[in-house]
């Protein structure tokens, strides 16, 4: 699909192949068992993907766009760069928390892609990564954060952060609330950027 909205079977074919990605691993999921999950022939997945690296490509493109739409939302209505970088934590653990199958897939499938694939979602997520380097640039013109803060560093310092304490929270069984852990979190980053 090149333009438009795209149908209704693409989100299903999606849908499906989260699923079955998160629960069978990336290499030993089948098309057919995506095309199942999803509700259509296995042809059609061929209609909308070349190939099974391009589904999960373009997983995350959507997924991580829909997510960077909610952080840019998030962001428009905050009220400090502070409030901006607890709403953009907020949003990452409850996002994760309330769909584990895209938790695996973020956590542990898209450590164990082949170059090509990660780079292919590396651009994707360099769209939220560009959006906390936004919020700590503001911050530091405003005088939140210090002045001599490094934000290419701290920028990756605290996507590694979040992402650190979700990988954690999926190897632990998720014995314990994904969402409970933004305070102690953001206390972290904050008490080492503040001014």
């Amino acid at each position: 699909m090149t333009s438009g909205k795209k149908p209704d079977k693409y989100y299903a074919i999606l849908e499906g192949a989260m699923k079955v990605f998160a629960e069978n691993g990336f290499h030993k999921s089948q098309v057919s068992r995506i095309a199942k999950e999803a509700g259509v022939a296995d042809g059609t997945i061929y209609l909308y993907f070349k190939k099974k690296e391009d589904i999960l490509t373009s997983l995350f493109q959507e997924k991580l766009g829909e997510l960077v739409e909610k952080f840019n939302a998030a962001v428009r209505e905050s009220t400090s760069p502070k409030e901006a970088l607890r709403k953009i934590c907020e949003i990452h653990f409850s996002e994760l928390e309330n769909n584990i199958h895209m938790a695996y897939l973020t956590q542990i499938e898209l450590r164990q892609s082949d170059l090509e694939l990660r780079k292919e979602i590396g651009l994707a997520l360099k769209r939220y990564i560009i959006l906390i380097e936004n919020i700590l640039e503001k911050g530091k013109n405003d005088g939140s954060f210090r002045a001599d803060l490094d934000v290419k560093l701290v920028r990756l310092l605290i996507f590694g952060g979040m992402d650190e304490v979700v990988t954690s929270w999926l190897i632990s069984g998720q014995k314990y609330s994904l969402t409970a852990q933004v305070g102690p979190t953001l206390d972290f980053f904050i008490k080492g950027i503040e001014s």
